[in-house]
């Protein structure tokens, strides 16, 4: 997806370079509760580095004794990077917590809740990003500047679509019910169709910011609420625009399947024509099942409490997004490279 267009196009590219060490990239969870001290789940906060959070999982399942299903996580993080973000374990294995021991990682501090932590259950991320050597501090303070004002157009990263860059591909062949070469595990095939759904998710944004109107309330827009996102469709442009103007709501585009939320006139057509494009139809995702029941994600997602500090010859940026948002999408905003 290295073509994707950008909302900052006509600003320079600021130079420099990016995450030559893992500190370079710091990212610790903003999480949607804290645990209450009591219950049968033991919430515990981790750092770690060089490390992805399955393995975090794995060697915690493994040292305390329980199936890995039983690890509860609210977002996956980076393995090149310092992150911080909670895991529960079942607290039966509280006794046996000192045993375990992997490097790189670390427990910061351990207590109890009354549920397991699942997927989603985080407000979103703080990031600390460090630029090394960044020639145009003007350019890159311009393009966050706008993307305060706008919005950062909330594509999937690339790491969503693995090293070989061919999930997605296999996402789309377990949709049209071919076999893949190697059976995917569970986990795998979540990654694959989850990994489809992006890209498709990707070309309606970028199909938006060409033709200026990722920012817009369009007729049969399927718009989402920024305080509940509650989901309406857009029947009165006029009226929701200066809602969207406002960041009230924005504009939302398709995460296909067979429960997500209808578009409506000419926007309903736009999406039915990139399944059309892929010689797809929407009840082919019924194949997904539980993973690819469809949804809706905002065409963009606001900065929250950004910072700018240059020191000496780089630039530290500091600032927040909406879980499910990519901060390399914010790089790649400044740095417009790839």
């Amino acid at each position: 997806m290295t073509d994707l267009p950008r909302l900052t196009e006509e600003v320079p590219g600021c130079g420099g370079a990016f995450k030559l060490v893992p500190e370079d990239f710091e990212v610790e969870e903003l999480p949607a509760y804290l645990p209450g001290g009591e219950g049968e789940h033991l919430y515990l906060w981790v750092e770690k580095r060089g490390r992805d959070t399955r393995e975090v999982v794995k060697a915690l399942a493994q040292t305390l004794g329980f199936p890995e299903g039983e690890v509860g996580v609210a977002g996956m993080k980076d393995r090149h990077a310092v992150t911080r973000q909670l895991l529960s374990v079942p607290a039966r294995a509280e006794a046996r917590l000192s045993e375990f021991s992997m490097e790189g990682v670390s427990v910061l501090w351990a207590r109890r809740h009354g549920n397991k932590l699942r997927t989603g259950h985080l407000k979103g991320n703080r990031f600390r990003l460090r630029l090394r050597g960044v020639k145009d501090l003007g350019a890159a303070r311009e393009s966050l500047s706008r993307l305060v004002a706008r919005g950062v157009p909330n594509y999937f990263g690339e790491q969503r679509f693995g090293r070989e860059r061919d999930n997605a591909e296999k996402g789309k062949a377990l949709l049209l019910g071919q076999r893949l070469p190697q059976r995917p595990d569970r986990f795998q095939r979540k990654l694959y169709l989850s990994a489809f759904q992006s890209l498709l998710f990707n070309r309606a944004l970028a199909a938006r910011l060409r033709a200026g109107t990722f920012d817009q309330a369009l007729l049969g827009d399927v718009l989402r609420k920024e305080d509940t996102g509650g989901l309406f469709v857009c029947e009165a442009p006029e009226v929701d625009g200066p809602r969207v103007a406002a960041f009230e709501v924005s504009p939302a585009g398709p995460i296909f399947g067979p429960k997500m939320t209808p578009a409506a006139h000419v926007v309903a057509e736009a999406e039915a024509a990139l399944l059309t494009e892929e010689g797809m139809t929407l009840s082919d995702f019924k194949r997904g099942g539980g993973e690819t029941e469809g949804t809706r994600r905002p065409y963009r997602v606001r900065i929250g409490n950004p910072e700018f500090s240059p020191e000496g010859e780089d630039l530290v940026l500091a600032f927040e997004l909406a879980r499910g948002a990519y901060a390399t999408e914010v790089l790649a905003e400044l740095l417009k490279e790839g």
